[in-house]
């Protein structure tokens, strides 16, 4: 209570009061220029242009303060498109693959009206040794039996070596205990494609025990020659890419890296019948 009664206090009373006064005279004079007026614009013009200094900063930035809910929903919207297109995407690859496959099988079965096929998609792989062993989603019931060479197209890509009701099992050409007879097509020279722990991590297999002299050279293209009975004759093996003279004895080999590729891979051609097949 003594507060109210100090002289400072009652100085602030009679300002504010003589304030009020001054904007209620200036209003019914209608005289903006009155020493009143002019006080009561000192006092408070500062905090005029400040309020409209903050007015037309927030004009700037509209979209600053949007809700939260309105950002998620936009973010939930950008992601369901970029989903939508790279399904789009894989489905396209899928299509191109099988494309690819099914043009190089027709040229394949034109050339060999004798043989026939079952189409089959590879269902599981070995994390430890991928491309050297997988198992495809056809089996006996299909009329697949153990020994049946695989393709890709026109590519040899292994032999059937298990077999069940509905699944099968392929060892690749790139599995040490796969042996194809085989000759490479320019010079006709004979021998057989295997290969080795060593060369099948690096997606590479060859065709050892050559002459020194071997006149196979780098790009020469090797074929199965039909020997055994397994594989059918002039399907395409691989490339060679180098030519390995040996250090231990005389002989050379080729190293072949394999026309199909064998890590990507996703469906492939079973021959269940060719002319030939099952004699030695």
């Amino acid at each position: 209570m003594r507060f109210f009664r100090k002289t400072a206090f009652k100085i602030f009373i009679a300002v504010i009061a003589a304030l009020t006064l001054g904007c209620f005279i200036a209003v019914f004079s209608h005289n903006a220029t009155s020493p009143l007026s002019r006080a009561a614009g000192f006092v408070f013009s500062p905090a005029q242009k400040l309020a409209a200094a903050l007015s037309r900063e927030l004009s700037d930035i509209p979209y600053s303060f949007r809700s939260a809910s309105v950002i998620s929903a936009e973010k939930d919207e950008l992601q369901k498109e970029l989903d939508s297109m790279r399904s789009r995407l894989v489905e396209y690859e899928q299509l191109k693959r099988q494309n690819e496959l099914y043009k190089e099988f027709l040229e394949l079965k034109q050339s060999n009206p004798d043989q026939k096929y079952c189409e089959a998609n590879i269902i599981g792989r070995d994390s430890t040794d991928f491309a050297s062993e997988f198992t495809l989603s056809r089996g006996s019931l299909a009329g697949i039996s153990v020994q049946d060479p695989v393709v890709y197209g026109s590519s040899l890509v292994g032999v059937v070596s298990a077999v069940t009701p509905t699944t099968c099992t392929v060892r690749t050409i790139l599995n040490p205990d796969v042996n194809v007879s085989c000759y490479e097509i320019r010079t006709a020279t004979t021998g057989y494609v295997t290969t080795t722990a060593e060369l099948a991590e690096k997606g590479l297999c060859h065709m050892p025990n050559l002459e020194g002299t071997t006149p196979v050279t780098i790009g020469g293209i090797v074929s199965t020659s039909g020997v055994g009975g397994v594989y059918p004759a002039n399907l395409v093996i691989g490339t060679i890419t180098e030519i390995d003279d040996a250090t231990v004895d005389i002989s050379a080999a080729a190293i072949i890296e394999p026309a199909a590729d064998l890590k990507t891979v996703t469906g492939v051609f079973v021959i269940t019948e060719f002319e030939g097949q099952g004699m030695q």
